[in-house]
């Protein structure tokens, strides 16, 4: 059995729509309820549901760009929980690579520049990451345009680009957020037969998505639905789901 990289215990986000000063004050609107699930090394899991269903919210605790509410929650075998901001912003460069609907490409710099940001932020020397750089964008099928700004790109192009950032300090997962909805369809391809290829060199992959499209590409697949996860599809490790 392949070991958890993320696993969530009876996760809850609650907000109050009262006044922000004062915390749990007016209406309670609970975004998550209870959630519990791990995803293993090597799965490419698919998490899926309507608008507000829970899943950006989702999104945002699995990034660690927010605090859950109450429950646990454990990166590999350490708990991260209660983790501080400090600690969740090195866990997010070192160990989650993201990919954005909309890339998030910083525009006045090259697509080899852009690469490389994540491992200036990680302390790596300029060689260094200028080599990985421009072998992550040889592997997306971008060699010929390491030079090129993110205007000068295809949005495929874009999303290749960021897919290699999101690999350049080798991280634990990665962490996609509707990534082929600002693509044509045959762009929208590559990028999914490219995530595929990840998956199969070893990558685990978790994808927040609405396109049931996208179903056939994941191993196991989430349904939300009113901050639940009403069922699931697929199995992990070979165990039933």
């Amino acid at each position: 059995m392949n070991p958890a990289v993320l696993r969530f215990e009876d996760v809850w986000k609650t907000y109050y729509m009262g006044n922000r000063r004062k915390k749990q004050t007016g209406p309670r609107v609970d975004a998550i309820r209870g959630i519990s699930f791990s995803i293993s090394r090597g799965e490419l899991v698919l998490i899926v549901g309507p608008s507000g269903s829970g899943k950006s919210t989702l999104l945002q605790i699995l990034g660690g760009l927010d605090h859950c509410s109450q429950g646990k929650i454990w990166m590999e075998e350490a708990e991260i929980t209660h983790a501080s901001t400090q600690e969740l912003s090195r866990i997010r460069n070192a160990r989650i690579g993201f990919v954005f609907q909309r890339f998030n490409l910083l525009p006045g710099i090259s697509a080899l520049d852009n690469v490389a940001l994540p491992m200036l932020y990680a302390g790596k020397n300029r060689t260094e990451r200028r080599k990985r750089a421009t072998e992550l964008l040889d592997m997306v099928g971008l060699s010929d345009r390491t030079h090129h700004r993110p205007n000068q790109l295809s949005g495929g192009q874009q999303q290749r680009v960021a897919i290699a950032r999101a690999l350049a300090n080798d991280p634990l997962f990665l962490l996609a957020d509707e990534p082929t909805g600002n693509l044509d369809t045959k762009s929208g391809e590559e990028i999914l037969a490219l995530f595929s290829k990840l998956n199969e060199m070893g990558k685990t992959v978790i994808m927040v998505t609405h396109d049931l499209e996208l179903l056939p590409l994941a191993h196991r697949v989430l349904y939300m639905r009113d901050g639940v996860i009403e069922a699931q599809e697929g199995t992990s490790d070979g165990n039933p789901s």
